[in-house]
């Protein structure tokens, strides 16, 4: 995606429902302030340039985005799980995910930042995404994630993750490059998402996912991370502009308040228009871009028992299930193999698995990530 006009606000932009603005297309010089963290002198020859696999140019000029990054979203290639890990696969699997994007897809070029192989091997993706991170300002506008390829990193991990379980030298790969980003980009472990918390997909594979509070812990200990300055829950910042499970989640909680809005997973305008009363009514401050901040989320999500029904219970049957729980059957009834399904994914953030549906419980269920997951050892 690109933009011939550099000179709009971002708010222009969004209201034109692009998603993200662009200040410059590659080659032009910025003037931004580096991130609070930034280490321009951060050692980055590890990560395989474009000139060094064999990248085709880019069909379009390429732009950097205006807005800040704020989070890393992972998925996986939905490619084969190969089992040749040397580096000239690697070098092959960056030319063939370039050519799917330019020629099948007709993306500018490719679609994420980065790609980690399951030998471990790590690769530029998009043009300008290697010196984007060196400098540590503004990323490259991408086409991994709608909604946010403005302001989330993007990095694709080779193999299919649905049933198996990446490598440990994909992991330990991952964790290198996640870690980098965040100091490049003033992020911190609690910034790192999946893909389908922001898009209807089964990417990054049910089993990938159940990786992550690992994978963020381990990025947490690499960056020093005081835990007191990890905030209690980090949800997904879901706004107008993505869809998918946690937005039917937010639309399931919303009909539960009371309004009238379809459960789709497409935030419409009567999403939008909900969203924006519910923080009017609750003394939130209203988002233009309808985006769930943490007290919309914390307002809206109620608590539930073991006696509960109804609506919120058919929310969080509806995300376990989507999470790769599927013997949970969306009933409305908190049954003894809904509580099981939950129990585990309370274990699995570190919570205490008692079955009971808190504020924190609903937040690590949507994707989001909780403080007492970087207490686990």
């Amino acid at each position: 995606m690109h933009f011939n006009h550099p000179e709009l606000d971002r708010r222009t932009l969004l209201r034109a429902g692009l998603g993200a603005a662009a200040v410059a297309v590659v080659g032009s010089e910025l003037a931004f302030p580096a991130a609070a963290q930034a280490a321009p002198g951060a050692d980055l020859d590890w990560i395989i340039s474009c000139d060094e696999w064999g990248a085709r140019p880019p069909a379009d000029p390429l732009s950097i985005s205006a807005i800040a990054t704020n989070k890393i979203i992972v998925h996986h290639m939905a490619f084969p799980n190969s089992t040749d890990y040397s580096e000239e696969h690697a070098k092959q699997l960056a030319r063939d995910c370039q050519d799917l994007h330019l020629d099948v897809n007709h993306w500018s070029d490719t679609g994420q930042h980065f790609t980690v192989s399951r030998g471990g091997h790590v690769l530029e993706g998009r043009h300008g995404s290697l010196e984007r991170l060196q400098a540590g300002d503004r990323q490259m506008i991408s086409a991994h994630c709608p909604g946010e390829n403005g302001r989330a990193i993007g990095i694709e991990n080779e193999g299919t993750y649905v049933t198996e379980t990446p490598p440990h030298e994909l992991l330990d790969s991952l964790v290198k490059l996640c870690t980098t980003v965040c100091q490049q980009y003033g992020l911190h472990a609690h910034d790192i998402f999946g893909h389908w918390d922001f898009r209807a997909t089964q990417c990054p594979g049910a089993m990938f996912y159940r990786e992550f509070p690992a994978l963020r812990r381990r990025v947490f200990a690499k960056l020093g991370t005081d835990l007191a300055d990890v905030p209690a829950r980090r949800w997904p910042d879901i706004w107008r502009f993505v869809g998918g499970p946690v937005v039917r989640v937010a639309q399931y909680l919303l009909t539960f308040r009371g309004y009238t809005v379809p459960v789709t997973g497409v935030f419409d305008a009567a999403t939008v228009a909900a969203v924006q009363d519910w923080q009017a009514r609750n003394g939130i401050p209203v988002d233009i871009d309808a985006t769930l901040t943490a007290p919309t989320w914390e307002t809206l999500a109620p608590e539930l028992d073991k006696d509960a029904t109804g609506i919120p219970v058919s929310a969080l049957q509806f995300m376990l299930n989507s999470k790769g729980y599927a013997e949970v059957a969306i009933t409305g009834e908190y049954d003894y193999v809904t509580k099981k399904a939950l129990k585990d994914l309370q274990e699995l953030h570190g919570l205490d698995a008692n079955g009971k549906v808190s504020t924190t419980t609903w937040c690590a269920l949507v994707g989001g990530v909780v403080r007492q997951s970087f207490q686990q050892n």
